[in-house]
């Protein structure tokens, strides 16, 4: 009998370090034009040029003390069988710029692969993505930004006023993150929100990410 409590309470301990294996997301969206006016590579994929919009990038499990889980489980590989029915959506929320040209299953693969897997304590892999979809219609980004006069028109604008608008519109903080385009110039290129580990609701970031930003940073067109 003893025995068979010693076991049940280490199968308990097993259910609540897996449940705690992580502290909170980062919800990571990409502006494309900034994309494509850095010094990376930039290709359209197969559908076509995306919609002049934020893209996500992807949905992060994330420690309070600063670092990440990654690569959690070898043994769950993406399969598209299993978000079929998201297909269409993330083609047009979650794609990819990245050359060649290409259908986005490798990007999508790389994010449940590497992030995806390290949060199936909370999510199964529909439940993941279509979280992340969820996110970025709730967040609404650009209708944010736009709203306080803040748009993609090549235009630069104070950093302080882009954190404004968006504290304004979800609540919370957010982190920003600029890249430089060829000429130097400090633009708008990612976003990051914090998320509870359900992947519900936006929270307080308890660890705010590192971004290089200039003062006045370039709102680039796409």
């Amino acid at each position: 009998m003893k025995f068979f409590l010693c076991i049940l309470a280490l199968q308990q301990l097993y259910v609540l370090s897996v449940a705690q294996d992580f502290d909170f997301f980062y919800f990571v969206v990409q502006w494309p034009g900034a994309y494509c006016d850095s010094r990376h590579s930039c290709c359209y994929p197969k559908t076509g040029k995306p919609a002049a919009d934020f893209g996500i990038h992807g949905l992060w499990p994330n420690y309070k003390t600063g670092g990440w889980p990654q690569n959690c489980n070898p043994d769950s590989t993406f399969d598209e069988l299993r978000v079929s029915d998201l297909m269409s959506n993330l083609r047009r929320e979650w794609p990819t710029l990245s050359c060649p040209s290409n259908d986005g299953v490798h990007f999508w693969t790389h994010e449940w692969e590497k992030h995806g897997t390290c949060a199936e304590s909370e999510l199964d892999q529909h439940d993941y993505f279509e979280a992340g979809l969820k996110l970025k219609q709730k967040a609404n980004l650009l209708h944010a930004l736009t709203n306080a006069g803040i748009k993609p028109d090549d235009k630069f604008y104070e950093i302080k006023d882009i954190e404004r608008a968006i504290k304004e519109a979800i609540g919370f903080s957010p982190g920003i993150e600029c890249n430089k385009d060829s000429s130097h110039n400090s633009q708008l290129y990612q976003i990051y929100l914090c998320v509870d580990t359900s992947a519900s609701n936006f929270i307080n970031c308890p660890v705010m990410p590192h971004g290089r930003c200039d003062s006045q940073v370039q709102f680039p067109k796409f």
